[in-house]
């Protein structure tokens, strides 16, 4: 419930500085690709042996579209791909789970042909495929299937874009965690946190399209 509200202060709030802004006379209208890299780990309770040094290395890539009906401020919706999972530094193990995920994103921006922008929103995704590298030493635990494929959590990112005749250039650093848990969390159950976390750097291709 605490994580449902944490969600809806961020969504309250990013609405009201959006309706706060003034309109465009014009909107803008993008649509395009993107990828990149992204290094992840998982947060467990308890803890498990991961280290920030050596992080689970995957990539990602997807499509973006974005409105911008008012003055610094826009929407983004984005369709992606991503591969997350986690590396244990003990026993040499690691785990990937390939995620489809939605993000819809707040989109503030600063400036004119080069733009700094923020990104910041909920998203939602679905765990579609997993496998590791076969070095678990037991079927238990964080080494069995797990047993909540539907994630949602919060995104948020920084970064610098640039207009030009070839299209929108776009580079951004993007945090992304995930309020749910991939495994049961009851009080007999082992963990009572199992929730993914990464970070990510993507580049984006995107077109402007005009009425």
């Amino acid at each position: 419930m605490r994580r449902f509200l944490h969600i809806s202060f961020i969504l309250l709030l990013s609405v009201s500085a959006l309706s706060a802004q003034p309109r465009l006379v014009t909107p803008e209208y993008y649509f395009g690709v993107q990828g990149g890299v992204m290094a992840s780990m998982m947060h467990f309770s308890p803890s498990i042996s991961q280290s920030a040094k050596h992080p689970h290395l995957g990539g990602n890539a997807g499509f973006v579209f974005r409105y911008a009906g008012h003055k610094y401020c826009a929407l983004q919706l984005e369709l992606n791909w991503m591969e997350r999972g986690w590396y244990e530094t003990d026993i040499d193990y690691d785990r990937t789970q390939h995620y489809i995920e939605i993000p819809m994103l707040f989109h503030l921006y600063f400036g004119r042909q080069v733009r700094g922008f923020l990104n910041l929103g909920p998203q939602i995704g679905w765990c579609v495929a997993e496998y590791d590298n076969g070095n678990a030493p037991a079927e238990e635990h964080q080494y069995l299937k797990l047993d909540k494929p539907f994630d949602w959590g919060v995104a948020g990112g920084l970064g610098l874009y640039g207009r030009t005749v070839a299209g929108t250039w776009q580079l951004e650093a993007r945090f992304n965690y995930s309020l749910g848990d991939i495994y049961k969390n009851s009080k007999a159950d082992w963990f009572s946190r199992s929730a993914p976390m990464n970070l990510s750097l993507n580049l984006a291709w995107l077109w402007e399209f005009k009425k």
